[in-house]
């Protein structure tokens, strides 16, 4: 009676051959690549939003990184590139969108402990948020160098 309980207790070749197969195919699947594409053209300055985007899979191995592999990672970003339907966006292509356009008005504010200094002024570029750029004071006309604020303000750099 003992004998074959143990006998029935030993695994049969067929079964630690399906277990292996699906433990080959778990492993497989942890090494599918995704890559995230878009739908339509896209063309530069464009904001890139989820329904434009999807996600396919990597067949070609030798393709390198630096692609997006998540439409999350992407959505709000902008384009510098044509971006073409079906291939993979380059995350070098991408930018944060502009928090503050060349040639708009703009708060600069200097702020150096209890003194505070504001004034209107005028951004020489576009830039994203945390960027240092230059603007112009409107009353005085004097150049001054701040970083871009997310509010969309200027925080003036002292000399």
């Amino acid at each position: 009676m003992m004998f074959r309980l143990i006998t029935a207790l030993r695994p049969m070749p067929a079964v630690l051959a399906a277990l292996a197969g699906l433990l080959a195919a778990g492993s497989a699947l942890a090494d599918i690549r995704m890559a995230v594409v878009p739908k339509r053209i896209i063309y530069p300055g464009e904001e890139l939003q989820p329904g434009q985007l999807e996600e396919v899979e990597v067949t070609n191995p030798n393709l390198v990184k630096g692609y997006a592999e998540r439409i999350s990672a992407v959505t709000g970003l902008v384009t510098r590139k044509t971006l073409l339907p079906g291939r993979v966006i380059l995350v070098s292509v991408l930018r944060e969108p502009f928090a503050v356009s060349r040639g708009s008005t703009v708060q600069l504010v200097f702020d150096n402990g209890v003194l505070v200094i504001r004034a209107a002024g005028t951004p020489l570029q576009d830039a994203a948020v945390g960027e240092l750029i230059k603007v112009r004071n409107k009353d005085s006309g004097v150049i001054v160098s701040g970083t871009v604020m997310a509010d969309g303000t200027v925080h003036v750099v002292a000399k």
